[in-house]
């Protein structure tokens, strides 16, 4: 993932790489009232969505919102290669979402902040809508 504005690379720690875009984040919002986002944050934007439209990234965060693991149980939970799971794991780490410790010789993967949960959240409560007011919709026909 690539920071557009702060010229940061892959090699950019998760935390400066957050604090690069929070920053990006509170300049937008500090412009005007009902102003557009500049087309590098609308970049930012999409390359954050970009890297949550990949299924097994996701369905790597949704594991370990279950609590911590390694990459043996996240094999074991997924059915993803250790190549696959290291590479998708690495693009969330570098994006701040998830981030590891050592335990021995064993690396701990775990969620990092509340942000997925609050995305998770978020877009549950959104398909729920959408699937009431279809259901709506589908009984008053």
């Amino acid at each position: 993932m690539v920071c557009v504005v702060w010229g940061a690379t892959e090699d950019t720690p998760p935390t400066t790489w957050l604090l690069h875009n929070a920053f990006i984040v509170i300049l937008h919002w500090m412009g005007a009232p009902g102003s557009l986002p500049s087309p590098q944050l609308l970049e930012e934007y999409s390359q954050f969505f970009r890297l949550l439209s990949e299924p097994a990234r996701l369905q790597l965060l949704c594991q370990l919102k279950q609590g911590p693991m390694d990459v043996a149980a996240l094999m074991e939970a997924t059915s993803f290669s250790q190549s696959h799971i290291s590479r998708q794991l690495g693009q969330l780490q570098r994006a701040g979402l998830v981030r590891c410790e050592r335990d021995g010789v064993r690396t701990i993967w775990s969620v990092e902040g509340q942000l997925v949960d609050d995305l998770c959240t978020l877009v549950q409560t959104r398909l729920k809508q959408r699937l009431e007011d279809q259901l709506s919709q589908l009984q008053s026909a």
